[in-house]
């Protein structure tokens, strides 16, 4: 039962905390249902009521608007208080516009161009629009419906005229969309739902669902999912990588445990196709293995020296920087290339998709650059780079330095939102990554092992994970689906509410 609050001294409120005027909100009602249909409905609720849904003077306004009586109607809106003379010329300008157009379809021109010269130009406003009232004269003009056109100036006057005069059309639909994006804002990833947001209830995110599996020996450093999400790659301190198959439940099962390293897995990397992966121990050896029998098919070692890093660069070519800080390109068949570069610091390295750009990380830049080293722009960031990540699309970069995560436009080569957690958090270690079916959330770990999600827009902090992590991974084709891992164990999240 609707409580009424006129028994707590609020008369006239309705509303669970009486916050509603009760005329107003009877009124819209009122309107909502002439405006779907319910004419006899909404009829009987004023009778009811005893709230008409306009008073007197608007009644008799807008019967004169659609019987087309100018004049009158202008006289009715300058009897009401309601109308300043600012509204009064706006409004006015609509009218006689109005009546031009309907003396020039029955074809009294003279008529039309007396109402231009003697009641539209004076008004003085929208003089661009008289200019192309006056060529209307010259020119063959279309007629417009006269019940379509008086329905419409209807609709016009009542985005100008005061709402307590004039009711804004389709007002309560308007107000429950608003309604609507407060609670998409509110549930975060309902977003991320195929289900329509309902008016029957709120939208609460309640409790993520989780599922958590003992992976490695030791802790895990690193987790990728595959390009076409099947898959999820996760390396250790254990010295191994693991190849986990992702089922359509969220379950993940080990397809293929890779052994060989005698370092620590620092990354993995999939092939675009997903067929290949590589894997780079630390200070070591490059790996690359065939996903399907989980085979080693090539080491990859510079004499002397350790891989640091490794990304692919094409189907047939990877890049790797190593201990000497050189940034090495080998090809598939165990080949290095004899064009290599010797950089100042160095610390990561990727390659967009289409293979045409290198980004590279040196102390505050990360630098973007084609083939045969030609050097397109560099990103300097506030501090010094930890680490970054693409999108998927190559068009952003995420660049985490000590006390932010920042958002870069590698189009504009511009700085385009910053993300924070709470007080002196800091982002030295793990890399960020994009999530959700249109990017449009950032997740990032702290040095203190919490995995922070924002809004990719607006920067705003939405969610904190209830469970630690030292790095995380969004599936790309799952938006639902987040892994992350801490210690020995990997956690699927499952990004949607709870019903």
């Amino acid at each position: 039962m609707e409580t009424s609050l006129s028994s707590q001294g609020k008369e006239g409120m309705v509303g669970p905390t009486g916050s509603i005027r009760r005329e107003e909100f009877v009124r819209i009602i009122t309107e909502a249902l002439y405006s779907l249909g319910y004419e006899k409905t909404a009829a009987s609720l004023e009778q009811e009521s005893e709230i008409p849904l306009y008073s007197s003077p608007v009644t008799i306004f807008r019967k004169h608007l659609f019987d087309g009586n100018w004049d009158d109607s202008l006289t009715t809106l300058r009897q009401s208080d309601m109308v300043d003379e600012n509204i009064l010329k706006s409004t006015s300008f609509l009218i006689y516009e109005h009546k031009f157009f309907e003396l020039l379809e029955k074809d009294r021109v003279l008529d039309a161009l007396k109402t231009l010269r003697n009641e539209i130009t004076p008004l003085g406003t929208n003089k661009k629009r008289v200019h192309e009232l006056s060529r209307c004269i010259i020119s063959s003009t279309e007629g417009l419906s006269k019940k379509n056109s008086q329905l419409k100036l209807v609709e016009e006057m009542a985005k100008l005229l005061p709402p307590a005069f004039m009711i804004p059309e389709r007002r309560l639909e308007h107000l429950v969309e608003q309604a609507l994006h407060v609670q998409e804002k509110a549930c975060t990833f309902f977003r991320n739902s195929m289900d329509a947001l309902s008016l029957y209830t709120d939208c609460v995110n309640g409790q993520l669902p989780s599922r958590t599996i003992q992976a490695h020996d030791d802790v895990v450093l690193f987790l990728k999912f595959s390009n076409n999400g099947r898959y999820l790659a996760s390396s250790s301190s254990d010295k191994s990588a693991i190849v986990w198959e992702v089922h359509e439940d969220g379950e993940l099962t080990e397809k293929h445990r890779l052994t060989g390293h005698t370092q620590p897995v620092v990354i993995v990397a999939w092939k675009s196709d997903d067929q290949q992966l590589l894997t780079c121990g630390r200070a070591e050896a490059i790996r690359r293995w065939d996903v399907t029998s989980g085979e080693c098919l090539s080491i990859y070692r510079k004499t002397g020296f350790g891989e640091t890093t490794c990304c692919w660069r094409n189907s047939g070519e990877i890049l790797s920087l190593t201990t000497d800080r050189s940034l090495t390109l080998w090809r598939t068949d165990g080949t290095m290339d004899s064009q290599t570069e010797t950089l100042n610091m160095n610390s990561q390295l990727d390659v967009t998709r289409d293979g045409k750009i290198t980004l590279v990380s040196c102390g505050k830049y990360v630098r973007l650059s084609q083939r045969h080293s030609k050097v397109l722009h560099f990103l300097q960031a506030r501090n010094t780079v930890v680490s970054f990540s693409l999108s998927d699309d190559g068009k952003f970069l995420l660049i985490n330095i000590p006390k932010e995560i920042s958002l870069w436009s590698i189009v504009s080569n511009e700085l385009v939102k910053s993300y924070r957690g709470p007080e002196n958090t800091r982002f030295s270690g793990s890399r960020s990554c994009f999530g959700g079916s249109e990017l449009e959330f950032v997740a990032g770990v702290s040095d203190d092992y919490q995995v922070y999600i924002w809004l990719r827009e607006t920067g705003d902090l939405i969610q904190t994970l209830p469970e630690p992590g030292r790095c995380i991974s969004w599936n790309s084709k799952n938006p639902h689906m987040l892994a992350s891992a801490y210690d020995r164990k990997i956690t699927i999240w499952e990004l949607i509410p709870v019903n």
